[in-house]
């Protein structure tokens, strides 16, 4: 099943930074339109470039090894880290341990706000309306550019362009 997994592609090129990412996704989850309530957050920085942020869906995510009560989960066949909010004590323990920051907490329910893929059918990516996200198979060539991507936001950081 592994050549069916899909993952969202981000291309910051693209981004006009409007946000309807982040409304698609609030309204989907939160039934309204509000960005602080989004799983997916468009970083807006000085010199305009935008990029939209949200969970990559790790191999190995660093979420699930620091949750304790087992309130994250990794579904083996859509490879998606899933919240099961009945486990979840509220520790944060998730949050401190994503390296890329993509997981927000949510004071009201004391529990951790992260994407899901919106279950395989991901509001951002259908309403982004220049395509700078999108889902798609998960094959080499893709996995590859994300990889490529995620390099070039490590050597911004380190270089302190970021």
């Amino acid at each position: 099943m592994e050549n069916a997994r899909k993952l969202l592609m981000i291309a910051p090129e693209k981004c006009i930074s409007c946000g309807t990412c982040e409304l698609a996704c609030s309204l989907a989850h939160e039934g309204e339109f509000r960005p602080s309530k989004s799983r997916i957050t468009v970083y807006r920085f000085e010199m305009g470039v935008t990029i939209p942020m949200t969970c990559f869906q790790c191999d190995s995510p660093a979420c699930v090894a620091a949750c304790r009560t087992n309130a994250l989960v990794k579904d083996t066949e859509s490879g998606i880290v899933n919240i099961n909010r009945e486990k979840c004590i509220g520790c944060r323990m998730c949050e401190m341990a994503c390296p890329f920051g993509n997981i927000a907490y949510n004071a009201v329910t004391k529990t951790p706000m992260k994407c899901d893929l919106c279950g395989g059918d991901p509001e951002c990516a259908k309403y982004c309306p220049t395509h700078a996200i999108e889902y798609v198979p998960a094959d080499a060539a893709v996995s590859k550019k994300k990889f490529n991507f995620s390099a070039k936001i490590a050597a911004a950081i380190g270089e302190g362009n970021i």
